[in-house]
């Protein structure tokens, strides 16, 4: 069988598909021994012969050559089979292979392969999304809003060949994306389901924010600069603690960078979101005491090292600002630190309302870290960024 269109079609959907000619051809010879035992009485000897370079697609069922037929399905007589391959000799208790056109192997035979195949092409699609999704796992990616849902707010997104939803909840409420847009998308996680692979697709993820910044900053991307811990509540603040392998090199204007060029563009990147860049340091108390910027702290003390707590001073005109509007800073200060961090203002008193603020910051620290390391701490301002130089007692 010459069959140029099936492998100009193979061809063409190995382009659009992203899948293998050779694994669809092994779909259709998976289809084609299914449809021939359905349709010969369950004789699924056949055997192929596929070229593609010269559009080659032959299939010959295997019979046993005999004296007399008992079994048309499985069995040839040596007459016969010498007048369908006029070139050879049989003799008895040889195999003949009989050549077959697929198309006349009968409806539900047909319909089976055709199954087969449809089911070989879901498995491929999937078995690509799989690989493209899992090696741009942790990556930022760019992806095309294909459709946004009037109910739900989520977007079905295009990355490459494969699609994908970013939920309502993974957006930052703060943008209005249509369709046709394209946007930058976290790939948090990938999982595999009987649906086939499911990609975590997010932009409220704290990893978002961190390979941002290493995409904005070469000291960065050069492991010059270490990303140590971010915590985010997305749309309204994050907190990044960084730390510099070389003393010549200021990790916070690294970030920052000429004018707040770095760290602006990655501020408009997240719709506005406030970023608080601090100085990493092994000493909890100066790590905390950094981490609680913009505030002030005059005190730290470990209360409990195996739990992670302690006791942070302030003072008093300074209680709001550590605490943070609803307990936001300091939340995000615990987060970062990955320690309980208790708040008391210098003279110990606390007004009505200072009681509610100060339980919201007792909250366990769900710290987002990557790597340990200490430097000293430097101030550095820049516009929607606030880093407050550390007081050292």
């Amino acid at each position: 069988m010459n069959n140029k269109e099936l492998f100009d079609a193979l061809r063409m959907f190995e382009e659009e598909k992203d899948i293998p000619m050779d694994y669809m051809i092994d779909q259709i010879k998976k289809a084609i021994v299914i449809a021939c035992k359905n349709y010969y009485g369950g004789n699924d000897n056949v055997v192929f012969n596929i070229n593609p370079d010269r559009n080659v697609f032959d299939v010959k069922l295997v019979k046993d050559v005999v004296e007399e037929v008992y079994d048309p399905n499985f069995e040839i007589t040596r007459e016969d089979a010498e007048k369908i391959n006029k070139r050879k000799i049989y003799s008895i208790g040889m195999k003949a292979e009989i050549p077959l056109d697929p198309k006349h192997l009968g409806r539900i035979a047909v319909a089976s392969a055709r199954n087969v195949i449809r089911q070989g092409i879901r498995a491929g699609e999937k078995g690509q999304s799989l690989i493209e999704f899992q090696s741009k796992l942790g990556e930022i990616v760019t992806a095309e809003i294909e459709r946004i849902d009037p109910k739900s707010g989520a977007a079905t997104i295009k990355i490459g060949k494969s699609t994908a939803t970013l939920p309502k909840s993974e957006q930052l409420g703060c943008e209005n994306i249509k369709d046709g847009d394209h946007v930058k998308v976290y790939i948090a996680d990938v999982k595999e389901s009987e649906r086939g692979p499911h990609a975590i697709i997010s932009r409220t993820h704290p990893g978002f924010v961190k390979r941002l910044f290493e995409q904005e900053v070469p000291e960065i991307f050069d492991g010059i600069v270490e990303i140590k811990s971010v915590s985010r509540e997305a749309g309204s603040r994050t907190k990044i603690a960084v730390s510099s392998n070389n003393p010549d090199v200021d990790a916070i204007g690294a970030c920052i960078g000429p004018k707040g060029q770095r760290v602006n563009s990655i501020v408009d990147e997240l719709g506005g979101e406030k970023i608080d860049i601090i100085e990493y340091s092994d000493d909890p108390v100066k790590y905390i005491s950094a981490a609680l910027s913009p505030a002030t702290v005059t005190k730290v003390e470990i209360t409990d090292e195996e739990t992670k707590s302690c006791k942070a001073t302030v003072p008093d005109g300074q209680l709001s600002l550590a605490i943070g509007n609803k307990g936001q800073n300091a939340r995000l200060a615990a987060r970062l630190t990955g320690w309980r961090i208790d708040i008391r203002p210098e003279s110990g008193f606390y007004g009505e309302d200072d009681d509610e603020d100060d339980d919201l910051i007792l909250d366990e620290p769900q710290e987002t870290i990557f790597e340990n390391t200490e430097e000293e701490t430097e101030e550095k301002t820049s516009e929607n960024i606030e880093v407050q130089e550390e007081s050292e007692e």
